[in-house]
């Protein structure tokens, strides 16, 4: 198992903002984490991430219980996040963010052949390399927060909210992005409310509602049932 929470819980003062949260993501695999906006999904990204302290229960990646570790140490064994909003540094050049997502690592030579694998997967960023980072577009901005997140060569990413704002078009070319990252044996954790996304790309997801798992399963099953067609698709 690359990624386990045990019955997690976190709380904001004396809100219970996640409630007794289990879930499982196995080696390789893309799992969604699907809810409405409030239900309690970027604070279980932050809380595996290191940036939101849990209140009760346990998070192992790898075999090791990571809760209560440092940000940077989580990094450092293998997981990295994509907030929503991106979180770039928007006066610093494509080229500076990008080597800013490998600031932990030592192999040089590595770090410029993934940089170039980078630039493979996003054209448009080797052609802006040099560009600040504020003045590229929304879809331009996300493609360079996965691609800084990749830099830090991780065993499981965490996508939060990756479409958010994005044109069809451009979604449409996050879930090739998603789809090779897979195929690379890169585990993926998806937080999305962009159903199509979400039923293209992801194998396994869990329903998020007011902090509590209530289903999981089989993602096209759990795109069938009538709570989440009517709660997630609007039907």
């Amino acid at each position: 198992m690359q990624l386990e929470l045990k019955n997690v819980t976190v709380h904001y003062g004396t809100a219970e903002a996640v409630r007794g949260v289990s879930l499982q993501v196995s080696g390789g695999m893309v799992v969604s984490i699907i809810g409405a906006n409030g239900a309690g999904k970027s604070t279980i990204m932050k809380a595996i991430s290191g940036l939101t302290p849990i209140s009760g229960g346990e998070i192992w990646f790898q075999d090791e219980r990571i809760d209560g570790k440092q940000t940077h140490e989580i990094v450092g064994r293998g997981i990295a996040q994509v907030p929503e909003g991106k979180s770039l540094f928007p006066y610093l050049s494509v080229l500076v963010n990008l080597k800013l997502g490998a600031f932990l690592r030592k192999d040089k030579q590595g770090v410029a052949r993934d940089l170039e694998r980078v630039f493979e997967s996003f054209p448009v960023l080797g052609g802006r390399r040099n560009q600040h980072a504020g003045t590229l577009s929304g879809g331009e901005q996300q493609m360079l927060a996965i691609g800084r997140a990749l830099m830090a060569k991780p065993k499981l990413l965490l996508l939060d909210e990756p479409s958010l704002g994005l044109s069809p078009l451009l979604v449409e070319e996050i879930a090739r992005v998603i789809g090779e990252i897979h195929r690379s044996g890169i585990g993926v954790l998806l937080v999305e409310q962009n159903a199509g996304l979400v039923t293209k790309v992801t194998e396994r997801g869990y329903v998020l509602e007011v902090g509590k798992i209530v289903l999981e399963g089989n993602l096209q099953e759990l795109m069938d049932n009538q709570m989440v067609q009517s709660a997630f698709l609007g039907i």
